[in-house]
C-alpha cells in the first residue's frame, strides 16, 4: 500500500482539495485498495476547521465528492507513516523539513514538481481564485496518478 500525505498551511484549503482529488482519482482508477490519502497542516492555525467553503464549491462544481472532516497538524512520527508527502508550496516545504529532521528519506516534494513544474500551488485564502487552485491540484494529482500506474506496471 502507497500512503499520500497532501500538507499545506492550514489544511482547509489546498491540501484538502488535493486530498479529495486524489481520492476521486485513485477510485476511478482502480486502485482504490492500493493507496491510502490524507492531508494535513504545517500550522495549529485552523485545527478542528472544515474544509473552506471556497474549496467545496469548486470541488463540488467539477463533480469531485468531499466529506466533512476536520483540520489536523502532522506530527513528526507521520513523517514514517507516509510513502510521500506532497507540500503545496515553498513554504510548507521549510516548515516540513523542520518538523521532520530535514527529510531524512527524500519523500517529501512539492505537488506539482510531480508535472514537472518548478513553482507553487497559490493559497486561495489570499488570491480567492479557487478555481485557479483546483486545476493546478488536478494537474499535479493526476502525475501523481500517471507515477502510480507506472510504478504498478513495473
Amino acid at each position: 500500500m502507497v500512503r499520500i500525505l497532501f500538507v499545506c498551511h492550514g489544511n482547509i484549503c489546498r491540501s484538502p482539495m488535493a486530498e479529495f482529488v486524489m481520492k476521486d482519482l485513485i477510485l476511478q482508477s482502480g486502485l482504490s485498495k492500493d493507496v491510502f490519502i490524507n492531508s494535513a497542516a504545517t500550522t495549529r492555525e485552523a485545527i478542528g476547521g472544515d474544509v473552506h467553503p471556497g474549496t467545496r464549491e469548486v470541488l463540488r462544481a467539477h463533480g469531485v465528492p468531499f466529506t466533512k472532516r476536520q483540520a489536523r497538524q502532522i506530527t513528526r512520527e507521520e513523517y514514517s507513516a507516509y510513502d510521500m508527502i506532497v507540500a503545496m508550496d515553498a513554504e510548507n516545504l521549510r516548515d516540513l523539513s523542520y518538523m521532520t529532521g530535514g527529510d531524512p528519506d527524500k519523500k517529501v516534494r512539492l505537488l506539482l514538481a510531480f508535472a514537472g513544474e518548478d513553482r507553487d500551488v497559490a493559497d486561495p485564502w489570499y488570491t480567492g481564485d479557487f478555481e485557479a487552485t483546483f486545476r493546478d491540484v488536478r494537474l499535479g494529482c493526476t502525475a501523481i496518478l500517471n507515477e502510480l500506474q507506472k510504478r504498478r506496471r513495473s
